[in-house]
């Protein structure tokens, strides 16, 4: 197909509403010697679009930016010093465009999507072509555009630090994207999940995935108490903590002896957490922050999924003129799983 030179993208002129989402055009150059065009066939949204979106995001971000950090597509044009890429093959861009291996750094941090820079809520993108990942050849644009940020957030709290391992119980919060992926990986690995969640609905949907004990919270406020009483008072090796200070007491009094808590979310709001370095002490246990993870870690996900034959939970899809419709909808907390948008019409 003949190289655009234009492109639609929507730019968050104010960090007030994502209401302030507005579509405009804007102009495709031919790819460098080192970069990649490709076509976007679909974007997932994550919690940290729509806390840019409304001015609660608290990391640096550019003004007027292209929102959105995670993508699938198909590369249109390659430069003429890259090497391993070809026209037609089906990619995803990594979430940090130079966060390669290893732990990420403040340097790194500033080259991820969506928010430092400009992200991938556009129809085309050039990228670097060191930055991108091949799609299991299983999925759909739809389903791969779920990976860059919550399917390898999951993989690099399971597998990134203290590794899972088969007969292991993990603690997972929630059923939104991360979670979901959590809970997938988790089953797939042979480890015991619990869920927990305030939906008796979302906690079936969990069920049918794979958690063998199943948490609302909203019923049992002392979940810790019901954690603890699963594992015979022995607690969790691992919990993947996507509430941070306002359960991170909680997780701390039923995490295992040795065992890991992956602090990957702020959502639950703030607390008083002087108590969990104390109780960490004690268990001898260990609390990692980790932000997304690296290309090579992104590769080793994707070799994950196509050997166990993975299929992420996609619950709604928008087209690319109701990308407002697809942020009120992550905003309403009525999914499990993704929220996509389609962003190609082909």
């Amino acid at each position: 197909m003949p190289i655009p030179t234009t492109t639609r993208e929507y730019r968050l002129h104010k960090t007030d509403s994502f209401q302030s989402l507005v579509i405009q055009e804007a102009p495709v150059r031919p790819p460098k010697s080192s970069e990649v065009l490709v076509k976007i066939h679909a974007v997932s949204l994550q919690h940290r679009d729509l806390a840019l979106s409304t001015g609660k995001y608290s990391f640096p971000h550019k003004e007027n930016v292209v929102p959105c950090s995670d993508m699938a597509g198909e590369i249109l044009a390659v430069g003429d010093e890259v090497k391993g890429w070809n026209v037609g093959d089906r990619v995803c861009a990594n979430f940090s465009l130079d966060h390669l291996y290893g732990p990420v750094t403040i340097d790194t941090q500033m080259t991820a999507l969506g928010a430092p820079i400009d992200g991938v809520l556009t129809e085309y993108r050039l990228f670097p072509a060191h930055s991108l990942v091949r799609i299991p050849e299983h999925l759909s644009y739809e389903e791969a555009s779920t990976l860059p940020c919550a399917g390898l957030t999951a993989y690099n709290a399971l597998f990134g630090g203290f590794s899972v391992k088969g007969g292991d119980t993990v603690l997972i919060q929630g059923t939104g994207g991360v979670s979901i992926f959590g809970l997938q990986f988790a089953v797939a690995s042979g480890v015991t999940a619990i869920v927990t969640s305030s939906s008796d609905e979302k906690l079936k949907i969990a069920a049918q995935l794979g958690a063998k004990h199943l948490i609302n919270y909203k019923k049992t406020p002392d979940w810790e108490k019901e954690v603890l009483k699963i594992t015979n008072g022995e607690g969790v090796n691992h919990i993947i903590e996507v509430g941070g200070e306002g359960t991170m007491v909680k997780s701390a009094q039923c995490i295992a002896s040795g065992g890991s808590i992956d602090l990957i979310g702020l959502l639950a709001g703030r607390a008083d957490v002087s108590s969990v370095p104390i109780m960490l002490l004690r268990r001898c246990a260990m609390m990692r922050g980790l932000i997304v993870g690296s290309r090579s870690q992104f590769e080793a996900m994707n070799r994950f999924i196509a050997a166990i034959g993975l299929k992420p939970v996609v619950n709604k899809v928008f087209p690319f003129e109701q990308a407002r419709e697809a942020y009120a909808y992550l905003e309403s907390q009525k999914h499990i799983g993704k929220v996509v948008i389609k962003v190609s019409k082909d």
